[in-house]
């Protein structure tokens, strides 16, 4: 139980005070958002995500009764970017990537990612599985004419060898999409799970499927908040309705202990279109429900 009251809980996320790179898990905030290509605002993410998650600060998680903040855990603060410049960007990103041993990034934009598989396939050696929960499949080639928009991550990706596409699941999908696009994706064998299959099967379904596709090699975890409806996450640049309600996304993440994850990150939460900070918290619930998975915590 925290000492200090709810409110005054200090400024870093899960009120940690540690800010080194050592600990066995690093936050670390990326505000980068220059590649958005409906509202901005993602820059203000990290910020947002690590004030609401003072509301996950009193007590051990309910069902694997661990204390995510009592891990080996610090706040690193934010990543430099190049102001305006996101290949130079992505550069700065993955360079300070790259000395974290496992990593929880706040973003930002989607985009961010890029730049954290490329840190990570250059350590591991090895393509990463993936379990990428997000309203769009972010596989165009281009995004009106910019081929760094945070919508292309995963083509770079796929293309530049950081994740095998035999093991790369995609959870939610519904955004309008050419259907050059989604063959290309399907094609390269990309398994997706729309979003009305989601609700379809229920949260236990889907969690096998993705413990299925990702199976026992390195993995990664990249959340786009605008995975889960509007009504639950208003706060983000490019909502799409119909999407997941934030008990689904809790109750499949809950589901994937075991998964050889070696990192993750929550990007796209935008506060300046957020209501109440729902969205904030959405986002600092599921790093948290992230770490409280990486603790091994069993239900009883």
């Amino acid at each position: 139980m925290s000492l200090v009251p709810t409110f005054a809980t200090p400024p870093g996320f899960l009120g940690v005070t540690r800010h080194d790179t050592a600990a066995d898990f690093v936050v670390a905030g990326i505000p980068l958002d220059i590649g958005t290509t409906n509202r901005a605002g993602a820059r203000s993410g990290p910020e947002a995500i690590r004030r609401a998650s003072r509301m996950l600060v009193d007590g051990a998680h309910p069902a694997s009764w661990v204390d995510p903040a009592a891990l080996s855990l610090s706040d690193a603060g934010d990543f430099a970017i190049a102001l305006g410049d996101i290949p130079a960007s992505l550069a700065a990103i993955e360079a300070q990537a790259a000395g974290i041993g496992h990593l929880i990034a706040l973003g930002g934009e989607h985009g961010v990612t890029l730049a954290l598989l490329r840190a990570l396939r250059r350590r591991l050696g090895v393509p990463l599985g993936l379990a990428h929960f997000d309203a769009h499949v972010d596989t165009w080639p281009d995004n009106f004419g910019q081929v760094w928009g945070h919508g292309s991550v995963f083509w770079h990706a796929i293309r530049e060898g950081l994740v095998d596409p035999a093991r790369m699941i995609q959870v939610g999908i519904r955004s309008p999409v050419q259907r050059e696009v989604w063959d290309w994706t399907l094609g390269q064998g990309v398994t997706v799970l729309d979003a009305q299959t989601v609700h379809e099967m229920g949260p236990a379904a889907v969690a096998a499927r993705i413990r299925a596709v990702v199976g026992g090699g390195p993995a990664y975890l990249s959340f786009d908040i605008d995975t889960l409806d509007p009504a639950f996450a208003p706060g983000t640049g490019t909502p799409e309705i119909g999407g997941l309600a934030s008990w689904q996304a809790q109750a499949i993440l809950r589901r994937l202990g075991g998964l050889d994850f070696r990192g993750m990150d929550l990007v796209e939460v935008a506060p300046a279109f957020d209501v109440s900070e729902i969205t904030a918290l959405a986002g600092a619930t599921l790093a948290w429900e992230y770490l409280a998975l990486m603790a091994g915590g069993k239900p009883e």
